[in-house]
């Protein structure tokens, strides 16, 4: 029986198996006339329906809008394929967070209810040029400013591993949908982990870009080098696929790269590749579940031919004061201009920061630019030995739905990836490595030299291989 036999098949007994085709294989399939943008769509629509009253992963949908859409891009295929866009028939939804001309994005706060976006974030712009149907938009914390996903508008996201526990933030309802089943690809942020963080507790792919590499649409957060926009899919092809389209020099972001980096979407072995490995970054205190799910890896690594060395870094708590100091005084100060008037209105969290932010002098966000530069002479000596590190995403196998009323400390403290929001030029890819007792997936993290987004892409694949953690769905 061939692949798309099997498609065929499956789909007609169970539309949900239809909803985790991948938007490489469901391309293929629109192309042959074996599958049609309608009937993804109307099966990904069936899924939310039924599965959205326990995870809550989208603040509204805009299914109107994609079954035109996807008709249309159907009506391509039938005609004329081989001019078909990139992503046509393709759904994906977009963070709430990215504007959409005409259209209402929230930031999940109770202050932007009402906003109307006058222009359109540029990595959503290239998404629907590229043909990519977008047919909700993903719940986040509000001002993406936690890493679990609650706020006073929307209400809590979900896992859909096991509902009792959060899906990560902020790009949690992202990752949520991307693992439910409710879209094939999602747009995601990622500051201090926001793309990698629900990546790893909802079992799927998610990228942080080298620095630059996908343009931002708001100048204070583009040129913040803790800052990227990434692609976020249930295995690395789409992830390399997405990210073939986002990525790019942009006119209005001064710091987008140029020129544009090809993305395949196969990639070679990894025999003889020298990988670093550490599973503790040399402060972190990791559960052993966690360590557990990365030696495995680390095995896994070892079968595919690669050297594997476990390595120490001489890092500290001193690095998280850095973190702290940059993130109040540009997030933090950023959102401390609504609390004289909007105190009421704001989430605990958002709070929070924003009074980290009046507390931030100058004086320590210029020793935090310090600290970045000697976290890399590590960094940077080790990467010049190895073709990459990899470690855990999380320390921990998740926590509450709700989050905990420490949202900061939560960060510093159990995330794994804000060292590398701080080392920003060096590309990160999330991918899992297994699941805790609790039933919530657990990741590792793997890191590349600078600018070497394809190494990392190319690991990711290689472990996917090998793994198969793609073909493995929650029971929600």
């Amino acid at each position: 029986m061939t692949e798309e036999e099997k498609i065929s098949t499956t789909t007609n007994k169970d539309n949900n198996d239809l909803c985790y085709v991948s938007a490489t294989e469901a391309l293929r399939l629109f192309k042959s006339r074996s599958l049609s943008p309608v009937e993804l769509l109307d099966a990904q629509i069936a899924r939310t329906q039924a599965v959205e009253p326990v995870i809550n992963a989208f603040t509204y949908d805009r299914f109107e809008q994609a079954r035109k859409a996807a008709s249309e891009a159907e009506d391509i295929y039938m005609k004329n394929p081989e001019n078909s866009a990139p992503l046509a028939g393709i759904c994906i939804a977009v963070k709430d967070e990215m504007a959409i001309q005409g259209e209402n994005t929230t930031e999940g706060s109770l202050l932007f209810k009402d906003n109307i976006d006058v222009d359109t974030h540029p990595m959503v712009e290239r998404l629907m040029q590229a043909g990519a149907i977008i047919h909700a938009r993903s719940t986040v914390p509000e001002f993406s400013s936690a890493v679990f996903t609650r706020n006073r508008l929307h209400g809590t996201t979900c896992n859909p591993w096991n509902p009792k526990y959060s899906p990560g933030g902020s790009s949690g309802g992202s990752a949520a949908a991307l693992a439910a089943g409710t879209t094939t690809l999602a747009t995601g942020s990622d500051i201090a982990g926001s793309i990698r963080v629900p990546a790893s507790l909802c079992g799927i792919v998610g990228m942080k870009p080298s620095y630059g590499r996908v343009p931002e649409s708001d100048p204070y957060y583009s040129l913040d080098t803790y800052n990227h926009n990434g692609p976020m899919a249930r295995n690395v092809e789409d992830c390399a696929l997405m990210l073939q389209i986002i990525n790019g020099p942009h006119p209005h972001d001064l710091a987008s790269l140029r020129p544009k980096l090809q993305v395949p979407v196969r990639f070679d072995g990894i025999r003889d590749m020298r990988i670093a490995c550490s599973f503790d970054l040399g402060f972190f205190n990791v559960e052993t579940e966690i360590r557990t799910n990365t030696n495995k890896v680390c095995q896994a690594l070892k079968e595919l031919g690669a050297i594997i060395e476990e390595v120490d870094i001489p890092w500290d708590n001193s690095i998280a004061s850095a973190a702290r100091s940059h993130f109040g005084f540009r997030m933090g100060r950023d959102l401390a201009g609504h609390l004289d008037s909007h105190r009421e209105s704001m989430n605990d969290y958002s709070i929070e920061l924003a009074e980290i932010g009046l507390a931030t002098l100058p004086e320590d966000y210029l020793d935090s630019i310090r600290t970045v530069g000697n976290m890399y002479v590590v960094m940077g000596e080790l990467l010049e030995q190895y073709d990459a590190l990899i470690c855990p995403t999380i320390a921990t196998c998740g926590w509450p739905a709700e989050g905990k009323k420490e949202a900061f400390d939560l960060v510093l403290e159990e995330c794994m990836t804000w060292p590398f929001n701080m080392l920003g030029r060096c590309p990160v890819l999330s991918i899992p490595s297994g699941q805790a007792g609790n039933g919530v997936p657990t990741g590792i993290q793997i890191v590349g030299r600078t600018y070497d987004d394809l190494t990392v892409l190319q690991i990711g694949a290689n472990l996917q291989s090998i793994l198969q953690w793609h073909t493995q769905h929650p029971p929600v």
